[in-house]
């Protein structure tokens, strides 16, 4: 025990004559670390910001979408494949345990206000969506079937967009915007709530019309989705089966899936656990480029401590001792940039969390200290093996 603390104090005392370049040394670690565990702590949190999305809109929902979503991972952005009819979504509306079937027709535009324009997320559906994805109206009222039948030019708007393009939330009701040249009027602004659909924006960041005023729509007369709300959760299912059923007459069966929250969340889940993990292996290659500088930097003590190392070798230390000094230095290099590096990880993470759920797990900590130790080891042993070689009276006659 004395024998490791005394190569501790050893190791400390040197760093201590050199802390500008303890600190360099442990730069490319302390980056690689943080690079890395700042990258696993966003994919988390973009996960968990995903699920609490799915959350905000209720879990009585199954998504019917064109392609295979098991076999087509780019099904989900509705690029592509079948779309739609207006008449597939009234024959599933009429399927028993199904309380309302709305198709969606969704596009981004830029909304022209009172104060600002800009870009949001515009749905095109039926009157039902409000009941069916909780959206709670907090001024103004929704659109009803009678507006849809009508084609009116009405929109309820999400609390963000009534902030950002109007003078005020309150101000932004009766109000008009412009809409793809159109101009509709703002009967109804939605509570403010968060979260959305599939990865979208905020729903707060929405546009709610009816589809049949929506420009987009009357150029092809189909929808991207079509949204359906169960009566009973326990029975998503059975009803999921039956909606396979009657689309299957339309359509082939690997052009369409049905799919419910969980689904898609596990979908959606490994898409981003592929891109975190391609994204996290680039910037370990940082950490490759610490250990390098560890290593140069540690040949470099070698050459600077011959003398020192020759004299602790006439009096009776071994091979060994040199070894295990160099490579305890090396190794403690490395730490110390693991934990400067998590250090600065937990700082930007707290920073962050109050405008995205990113959070550092266990695991990422445990594996950062871990690899920190590993890259010491790996390229410290080399330096640490030819200081051990040294001859002793080569070593205290050298100039």
């Amino acid at each position: 025990m004395n024998y490791f603390l005394f190569i501790l104090k050893s190791s400390f005392e040197d760093f201590r004559r050199n802390k500008i370049r303890t600190f360099l040394t442990s730069l490319g670690i302390l980056i690689g670390v943080a690079s890395v565990v700042l990258l696993v702590a966003l994919g988390l949190g973009l996960k968990k910001y995903i699920a609490q999305q799915f959350e905000s809109i209720g879990s009585n929902l199954l998504f019917v979408m064109p392609g295979n979503l098991q076999g087509n991972l780019a099904a989900a952005s509705g690029i592509g494949g079948i779309k739609f009819t207006l008449k597939d979504a009234q024959k599933l509306g009429r399927i028993p345990g199904i309380t309302a079937s709305m198709p969606m027709s969704v596009q981004m535009s830029r909304i022209q206000g009172e104060t600002d324009t800009k870009t949001y997320e515009v749905v095109g559906s039926t009157a039902d969506i409000f009941q069916a994805m909780n959206l709670d109206i907090g001024s103004g009222k929704p659109f009803t079937k009678a507006d849809v039948n009508k084609k009116s030019k009405v929109v309820v708007i999400g609390s963000q967009v009534a902030t950002e393009i109007f003078a005020s939330a309150d101000d932004a009701l009766g109000k008009n915007l412009r809409l793809d040249g159109l101009t509709y009027r703002v009967i109804g602004i939605v509570k403010k709530k968060g979260g959305g659909g599939i990865g979208g924006p905020s729903i707060d960041a929405h546009l709610y019309l009816p589809y049949s005023a929506l420009a987009a729509y009357q150029e092809d007369k189909k929808f991207y989705a079509i949204y359906v709300s169960v009566a009973e959760q326990n029975n998503l299912a059975t009803v999921k089966e039956e909606i396979k059923k009657e689309l299957v007459k339309e359509y082939d069966a690997d052009k369409f899936s049905v799919a419910d929250q969980t689904e898609i969340l596990s979908i959606v889940g490994s898409i981003f656990n592929i891109l975190n993990s391609i994204l996290v292996a680039i910037a370990a290659i940082s950490l490759i480029v610490g250990g390098v500088g560890i290593m140069n930097i540690m040949y470099v003590s070698v050459i600077e401590r011959i003398r020192e190392i020759g004299i602790r070798r006439a009096i009776g230390a071994t091979k060994y001792d040199i070894l295990w000094q160099f490579l305890a230095e090396a190794v403690l290099l490395s730490l110390i940039g693991g934990f400067l590096g998590l250090t600065l990880s937990f700082i930007v993470v707290l920073a962050l969390q109050s405008i995205f759920p990113a959070y550092i797990n266990w695991q990422s900590v445990v594996l950062s200290l871990g690899v920190s130790s590993l890259i010491g080891v790996v390229f410290g042993v080399f330096p640490a093996r030819q200081a051990s070689q040294l001859s002793p009276i080569e070593a205290i006659r050298y100039e």
